[in-house]
């Protein structure tokens, strides 16, 4: 019987916007205890004290690091949230608070760790299972339960664990089958020689996506997964079960491996950096394929669906579509949500292989049906096409700042559905869980065919340490006698309207800055624009500007030299503000890929924005038609291309054209852009702003601003 039903596992999600106050107590203690009982039976799979001090993946820690790091996230968030007085063990919680993701196939630090000896972990769990049952026991907290209840860092831990449960599952299943033992609580599935259907693409109607996730919500869920959401799916057809073993082996037996056109370059990377040409947990004795589960090797079970990392996946497309003349690819998160909404998958979440309801391992892919479909939810995770992006309306929360921002870099990819051992926030319904596409879970893949684009790249640039520079260029001081920057080409842009004869007489003025960064120079331009909406793409920048209109200051730190830091506290009312702040609006937004909503606008204003965007061609060709009539459009940029941001083929101008091999200037391919839509109504300027980046150290650049008038 599956531990699940062994303990009584809480059904799915505990709901949180709606109960009664103690009775909502009781079960999250159970739901806490619940959870830290499943996660210390499956460190009883190891066979010994030794497996927990191996390396099961070269990527991740040793599995003592797992067994502690769960435990440690507790003491961690509830110290943070001052809901325990002082830490309980800060060696352990020190050695195993951070290291979980690794962030490239070849950069873990392998540097010596004195690890704890697996007693004094378990010793240590006992105490915070203690400190946790006294918390909920009695902390103080009314209903809902939400971002700023005391009991949601619980919720946290709880979930995290949760997280975790799957994790370790992944890295015990990579263990040498002789340090793990199998164990009644984690049953396999015995149905292991049913034959594997023939796969097929059903139809999905198109149809809307939408997504309105608020706190406080009915279920726990983290930070990505908040915010608003629409988008229209065209029609498409997907398989009507996931890539099973059997039809993954005929991309094998083709050479599928071998051969590099049907890998992307990243791909090809993995491809030559991996050395063994098969999905990892397959194995081959005597010229057979065998697959490894959690805790032993069964005979390759040809109807379990194939687990895969996202380019094994992407790579049997291509091959697929090769094959059948189709446009056969995996799908986008978008049209994975409408597959889940066309099949009422929900509905059917009962027979779903996850929760540990079933087995611990896969089961066939012709068992767990959601109408004509199966396997929408549970046996395996579902790669998609998708780069894990925010959401409008996204925020960070406070205790758990870096959950998902480090993600937003082009390089995680969503998968949906969940797997057998997945449960909680997993299989709530809006769980956005995202790996770097050489990793792997429990993971597969259904493919879809479909001739619709699907958007893979999503501008990023935000970190901490931008974010309290950023932070200070706008609202800080002013060094070298160069005038603030935010606040200068604020006053060019406002100069510039009042100049025209076509608004200089009007008081309804709506002007757009994309790549507002921290906010100053939209509040700045809402003393003479009656409506301002500032657009950044950075969800910590625009944290920012939403702190400051709402609460009228910000605290940031910025460093003096090495680890010393200076402490900061910037107001809208020191800096005269704060009477016209309520006149602008800012929102998270890909300045190259902006929603249609963004249109009406008298002043387009783009400033060191060009440089720092995937596409700024395609930003530029975007505009026009977001501007009224003979409206202006100011753009400065100090050129500064970089292939880090954009892509060199992307680039506007800093190269030799290859053709001529004359010089290209960014100003150059700018007139020749705008020339259909646009006049130029003033030379260029340079406009000089100085960054600090110590105490001691700055950068000096100059910004060349243009003004163009719509024609």
């Amino acid at each position: 019987m599956p531990i699940s039903q062994q303990t009584q596992l809480i059904s799915h999600n505990i709901v949180l916007n709606r109960g009664n106050v103690e009775a909502k107590r009781a079960e999250i203690k159970a739901y806490f205890n619940q959870t830290f009982d499943v996660y210390e039976a499956l460190f009883d799979t190891l066979a010994n004290d030794e497996a927990y001090y191996l390396r099961p993946c070269s990527l991740r820690h040793p599995l003592i690091f797992y067994f502690g790091h769960t435990a440690t996230f507790f003491t961690n968030k509830l110290v943070l949230a001052k809901l325990l007085p002082e830490r309980i063990d800060p060696k352990i919680e020190s050695m195993c608070a951070v290291g979980v993701d690794e962030m490239s196939w070849d950069d873990l630090n392998d540097a010596h760790y004195e690890w704890p000896s697996v007693q004094d972990v378990r010793n240590y769990r006992d105490q915070v299972r203690a400190a946790v049952n006294d918390l909920i026991d009695n902390t103080e907290f009314t209903m809902p339960i939400d971002w700023q209840s005391p009991l949601w860092p619980v919720m946290m831990g709880i979930e995290h664990e949760r997280i975790h449960l799957e994790t370790s599952s992944v890295l015990i299943r990579q263990l040498p089958i002789e340090s793990v033992v199998s164990s009644e609580l984690f049953p396999i599935c015995p149905d292991q020689d049913s034959p594997a259907p023939e796969n097929d693409l059903l139809s999905v109607s198109a149809g809307d996506v939408v997504i309105n996730n608020q706190d406080p919500a009915e279920y726990y869920g983290w930070d990505n997964e908040y915010g608003q959401h629409q988008a229209f799916v065209q029609e498409f057809k997907a398989s009507k079960y996931l890539v099973s073993n059997q039809e993954f082996l005929a991309f094998i037996d083709a050479d599928g491996y071998l051969n590099d056109k049907y890998w992307d370059e990243e791909g090809n990377r993995w491809r030559d950096y991996s050395p063994v040409k098969h999905p990892t947990f397959w194995l081959q004795k005597d010229g057979e394929w065998y697959l490894r589960c959690m805790t032993e090797e069964i005979a390759m079970p040809s109807s379990w669906p194939a687990e895969v990392n996202f380019h094994e996946a992407s790579a049997f497309c291509r091959w697929k579509a090769e094959q059948t003349g189709k446009p056969i690819r995996l799908p986008s998160e978008d049209e994975w949500l409408r597959l889940r909404d066309f099949s009422n998958a929900m509905e059917y979440q009962d027979n779903a292989n996850w929760n540990l309801q079933k087995h611990a391992s896969s089961t066939p892919v012709d068992q767990c049906a959601a109408g004509n479909f199966y396997d929408v939810l549970g046996n395996v995770w579902q790669w998609t096409q998708t780069p894990i992006y925010p959401f409008d309306g996204f925020k960070v929360h406070p205790l758990y700042d870096d959950f998902t921002t480090p993600t937003y870099d082009n390089q995680h990819n969503i998968f949906k559905g969940g797997s057998w051992i997945s449960t909680g926030n997993e299989i709530n319904g809006h769980s956005r869980y995202a790996f770097r596409r050489h990793f792997f879970q429990h993971a597969g893949f259904r493919y879809i065919e479909s001739d619709a684009s699907v958007q893979t790249e999503f501008s990023t640039y935000e970190t901490d340490s931008s974010v309290a520079q950023y932070c200070e260029f706008h609202f800080g001081d002013e060094y070298f006698n160069v005038p603030n920057f935010a606040k200068t080409y604020a006053n060019y842009a406002i100069d510039a309207i009042k100049a025209d004869a076509d608004f200089n007489q009007r008081n309804d003025l709506r002007v757009l800055e994309v790549g507002c960064s921290v906010g100053r120079a939209s509040f700045e331009l809402a003393k003479y624009f009656n409506e301002v909406t500032g657009l950044d793409f950075s969800a910590r920048f625009i944290r920012i500007a939403n702190q400051l209109q709402t609460t009228g200051s910000i605290l940031y730190t910025i460093p003096q030299e090495g680890e010393i830091m200076d402490f900061k506290e910037q107001t809208l009312r020191d800096l005269d503000l704060e009477k016209t702040a309520s006149k602008c609006e800012f929102l998270q937004q890909d300045a190259s890929n902006m929603k249609p909503i963004f249109t009406g606008y008298d002043m387009i204003v783009a400033v060191n924005l060009l440089d720092r965007l995937y596409e700024p061609k395609k930003f530029l060709q975007d505009v026009a038609h977001r501007l009224n009539n003979g409206g202006l459009l100011m753009v400065s940029s100090p050129y500064s291309w970089d292939e880090t941001f954009t892509q060199k083929e992307n680039w506007l101008g800093g190269y030799k054209d290859s053709q001529s091999g004359e010089n290209v200037t960014t100003l150059e391919t700018l007139q020749n852009l705008l020339a259909d839509d646009f006049e130029m109504i003033r030379e260029a300027e340079d406009i000089p702003f100085v960054i600090r980046e110590t105490r001691r150290k700055f950068q000096h650049t100059l910004s060349q601003v243009t003004l163009w008038k719509k024609r």
